[in-house]
């Protein structure tokens, strides 16, 4: 564990956080965050598997060692940050409640629970008024498409979404980040490469994301919690959604293309006017130059992407518009949102 305290003005509020899953991906780019926006840290414990037990990590120029997770892992800590998959945020979280941390939680493990706040802090921020002891981080689907529905949204209310997806390795985590880099290089070779992470080859290729697809609706997992929790986030309980989630060869950022059907007539000029206002997006809209949201320029970026705002030609009543929205998958869809969530809950 890493103590900070002295790098701070007395003064500040000092706060104790532990990462769960830090060897990760998300567990990663978890740490960059809070060092790069100056999150007001005391001590940072890194928290993964045994086996990960040792391996050390730098925050702040100083080396951290992760510790082995254990149920005394969170004494004293003020807010653990869960990105290790559901089971382990299903065993662990509610330990580290009860124990005083206020817990934000990457997984899936609590994200449709009635009593769980899912939270996006630009859409409903003011659910973390009353310090809920556990705060779910949505799926990075809908965390990305709700920072572009809810400017639009809170104009002209939104009635239907079609949405297609493309979506980044980052999203099935760091290993298979690692297979498309070694999949690509051995296509290039001319060499076989067998996936074992995904189960598609990946190079030069897309396919269905790779959720289990429900019998009864046709839909797989991804798409059903992008559509449920976009309600969730946007209390919209009745807003018509369908998703089509396809896994693409990008690193880490996804990529939507959503039409999207309002109450009232509207125009593109109004809705690039309203998303030009909107925190945390920032407008891609250039149609002289062609240049619109790409996952290369919003890879490492905080702001979601947003242009090709263009009006639905087979809708002849102008209620539909069509917009293509770039995010980077582990920040704003990951970590970025958790660690706004903190900051929220220390201030």
């Amino acid at each position: 564990m890493l103590s900070t305290e002295t790098a701070r003005p007395a003064a500040q509020r000092l706060f104790n956080i532990a990462i769960v899953g830090a060897t990760g991906a998300v567990g990663v780019e978890l740490m960059d965050c809070l060092a790069r926006r100056n999150f007001p840290v005391r001590s940072l414990k890194l928290l993964a598997s045994a086996r990960s037990a040792g391996r050390t990590y730098s925050f702040q120029g100083r080396p951290v060692a992760v510790e082995a997770l254990t149920a005394d892992s969170f004494t004293g800590v003020d807010i653990a940050i869960f990105a290790a998959g559901a089971s382990i945020s299903r065993e662990f979280a509610p330990i580290a409640a009860a124990k005083g941390a206020l817990v934000v939680d990457n997984s899936s493990a609590f994200r449709m629970q009635a009593e769980i706040p899912l939270v996006v802090p630009e859409v409903n921020g003011g659910l973390l008024a009353d310090r809920p002891r556990i705060i779910a981080n949505p799926n990075c689907v809908a965390a990305i498409a709700v920072m572009a529905l809810q400017p639009l949204h809170a104009q002209n209310p939104i009635q239907r979404v079609i949405g297609a997806t493309y979506q980044s390795a980052s999203g099935a985590g760091a290993a298979a980040m690692e297979e498309l880099q070694q999949s690509t290089a051995a296509y290039l070779a001319g060499e076989e490469f067998a996936p074992k992470v995904l189960p598609h080859p990946y190079a030069f290729n897309l396919f269905s994301h790779n959720a289990g697809i429900e019998a009864d609706t046709g839909y797989n997992g991804e798409e059903m919690k992008a559509m449920e929790e976009i309600r969730k986030i946007m209390s919209t309980p009745d807003m018509r959604l369908s998703f089509t989630c396809v896994r693409v060869p990008v690193l880490r950022a996804h990529s939507m293309a959503l039409t999207i059907e309002f109450e009232q007539p509207v125009t593109p000029a109004q809705a690039e006017a309203w998303l030009a206002e909107a925190p945390g997006v920032r407008l891609v809209n250039d149609a002289l130059r062609n240049h619109y949201p790409m996952p290369n320029e919003a890879s490492g970026q905080d702001d979601v992407l947003v242009g090709r705002i263009r009006s639905d030609l087979s809708d002849p009543s102008g209620r539909t518009l069509s917009i293509f929205v770039v995010g980077d998958q582990l920040l704003k869809g990951a970590a970025l949102n958790a660690v706004q969530i903190a900051e929220r809950l220390a201030a």
